[in-house]
């Protein structure tokens, strides 16, 4: 962070709203503040101290700061359901927005304007009298007041009903990676980077990390993870729900002995290497593709099993190896058959890592169909080790193709779908996952 000031992320401000009606709405002095420590997030930030979080926090000395020099940026807060929003009062910090807009919205993903600014000049906007309802609530800058970024000490929004609690309407975060710790002290050059996107994942302090494989590089063996990955990934341990690599079965000792002995029953909390799970609203799946996966086999008739019997309306699933890729590692038909299954049960996510690169694809069905019957797939193996390349046949249905740099994925959970954003390590949103229903 530059030291010529503190500045603040994205003047945009993210309060969670429906869809705004006309109508006359109680003063507010009867309305309460209904953002304060509910789940916000923003285009970038810029540097991990200066998250979007800290302009909810009801602090009045931390704040969110996006990345300098660009426009447009944005921070929107999710209000865990469905609110009246009759005012939103934003405290700038020196780097404030000259030209935003308030927006809301019921889903986060369609926005209309409450309030239209084009000639801001910082310290604190307090726009009162709004006759808006809608679960988010958005700050959106079109144009900086300042050669910096945006940033807000606070962004507060007041009116009545949204969720309770800084967890509303069962909303949680998670952080996803896989290809993480070489066999390299932190910081120790571009194959090494693992210290850099740990702190990342601290910052966001997600409910659950979920691995994608190959947690350490070359063998797995429990020395190694004990000396690199412990020392970066394995602080956040305890919320990490792991999948097995191709790496973690290089183990001299045996396949995966130090996988399994560095995770213990995070890794086999069954006695297998596949597992299930539920948090809030979603039922979770993690798969292991280097166990076999074909039709017929032990882990796919559980995985049939496992999600006919849940009750989740949300479910996800992630395991190392993926089907469908752009990458140097190429197409891989090992998972076809969870594919298979995972398509018939509705289910709405799939994670995987392996290809040292991001790539998102739309919805898809096990063919490579596009339809929105299918679940959004994600590759992200940019935990940390060296990036791969583009070099295999472009998939159809690749809509985001992103290397040579590191970081996660921030996923936002609700009751009924999802959203979320790859960001670097330095901070910066590269992709924003639209808001998704689940099926």
């Amino acid at each position: 962070m530059s030291s010529r000031r503190v500045r603040s992320a994205a003047a945009l401000l993210g309060a969670a709203v429906l869809l705004p009606v006309v109508h006359a709405l109680p003063g507010h002095a009867a309305d309460g503040l209904i953002s304060q420590g509910k789940p916000v997030t923003a285009s970038s930030i810029e540097d991990a101290s200066l998250t979007p979080e800290l302009a909810v926090d009801g602090s009045a000395s931390t704040r969110w700061a996006s990345e300098e020099g660009s426009d447009p940026q944005w921070i929107q807060v999710d209000l865990g359901g469905a609110a009246t929003i009759s005012r939103v009062k934003l405290t700038w910090e020196v780097a404030y927005a000259k030209t935003y807009t308030v927006q809301v919205s019921p889903d986060g993903a369609n926005w209309t304007t409450v309030k239209n600014v084009t000639s801001g000049d910082g310290a604190v906007d307090d726009h009162s009298g709004l006759s808006a309802s809608g679960r988010y609530v958005r700050v959106h800058g079109t144009k900086r007041g300042t050669p910096y970024g945006y940033s807000l000490w606070e962004m507060e929004v007041y009116g009545t009903g949204g969720g309770d609690g800084g967890n509303p309407g069962g909303s949680f975060t998670v952080a996803t990676a896989g290809d993480i710790a070489g066999s390299c002290d932190a910081d120790d050059g571009t194959d090494c980077e693992h210290e850099r996107t740990a702190r990342l994942v601290e910052s966001i302090d997600p409910a659950l990390v979920l691995t994608l494989g190959d947690h350490q590089y070359d063998d797995g063996t429990l020395s190694e993870f004990r000396k690199y990955y412990d020392t970066t990934w394995g602080r956040f341990k305890d919320k990490t729900r792991p999948s097995r690599g191709n790496h973690e079965s290089y183990d001299p000792a045996g396949e995966a002995v130090g996988y399994k002995a560095y995770f213990g029953r995070l890794a086999t909390p069954n006695g297998k290497t596949y597992y299930s799970f539920d948090h809030g609203g979603w039922h979770f799946v993690a798969l292991d593709s280097e166990e076999p996966m074909e039709a017929g086999s032990e882990q796919i008739t559980w995985l049939k099993n496992d999600l006919s019997r849940t009750t989740k309306k949300c479910v996800a699933a992630y395991w190392h190896h993926p089907l469908f890729n752009s990458g140097s590692k190429g197409y891989n038909p090992v998972s076809l058959p969870a594919w298979r299954a995972l398509y018939a049960a509705g289910a709405d996510l799939i994670l995987n890592g392996h290809d040292h690169v991001y790539e998102r694809f739309r919805p898809q069905d096990p063919d490579g169909k596009a339809t929105s019957a299918g679940p959004l797939a994600l590759t992200v193996g940019l935990g940390g080790a060296g990036n791969y390349s583009f070099t295999h046949k472009v998939h159809p249905n690749s809509l985001v193709r992103l290397t040579k740099l590191h970081g996660v994925v921030k996923l936002n959970l609700t009751d009924t779908g999802f959203s979320g954003q790859l960001v670097q390590d330095n901070g910066r949103v590269r992709d924003t996952i639209p808001a998704t229903a689940c099926h």
